[in-house]
């Protein structure tokens, strides 16, 4: 399996923090002939605004239709570049939510809540990866969310196809 990176700063405006959910990045099946499993197997999160102590809701939430003319779409980068091209999609930045499984309730597959001031990374142990279908347009959505912060943040998956 090739492995890529793919991060909401790679395309697109961040967007504000808010007290709902906003979706950073997602990663799908894309191709109905070609659509592959996909999994993610580490993950960077962060914020990129004002330092201050404040909480923040970090959640990764299947879906299964995404809101892909309102993101931006962004190429994951092979981490090894004699690797082919990402099959599926990866999208940043949505001003419109995906449409989550039971609207995210029953659907996350990680949930943490951090001090906004500290970055957080999580790697998977062998075998706990998160992983989509090969369904298209069926995928991995990061969202966060925050009472109090309202600048922007960062997301960053490590996902192999």
């Amino acid at each position: 399996m090739a492995n890529y990176a793919t991060s909401n700063s790679l395309g697109g405006t961040q967007q504000a923090v808010s007290s709902t959910y906003k979706t950073l990045l997602n990663v799908y099946s894309l191709s109905t002939t070609s659509a592959r499993r996909g999994r993610i197997y580490d993950l960077l999160v962060g914020t990129n605004g004002t330092p201050a102590d404040n909480y923040m809701e970090w959640d990764i939430s299947r879906f299964s239709a995404t809101a892909i003319l309102t993101a931006t779409a962004v190429t994951p980068n092979p981490l090894d570049i004699a690797d082919a091209v990402f099959l599926g999609g990866s999208t940043a930045n949505a001003t419109t939510e995906n449409t989550y499984v039971n609207n995210g309730v029953g659907a996350s597959v990680f949930y943490v809540g951090v001090n906004q001031r500290a970055s957080y990374r999580w790697v998977a142990a062998p075998g706990s990866e998160l992983v989509y279908p090969a369904t298209t347009l069926a995928g991995l959505g990061g969202r966060t969310r925050s009472g109090g912060y309202t600048g922007t943040a960062t997301m960053q998956f490590y996902a192999n196809e």
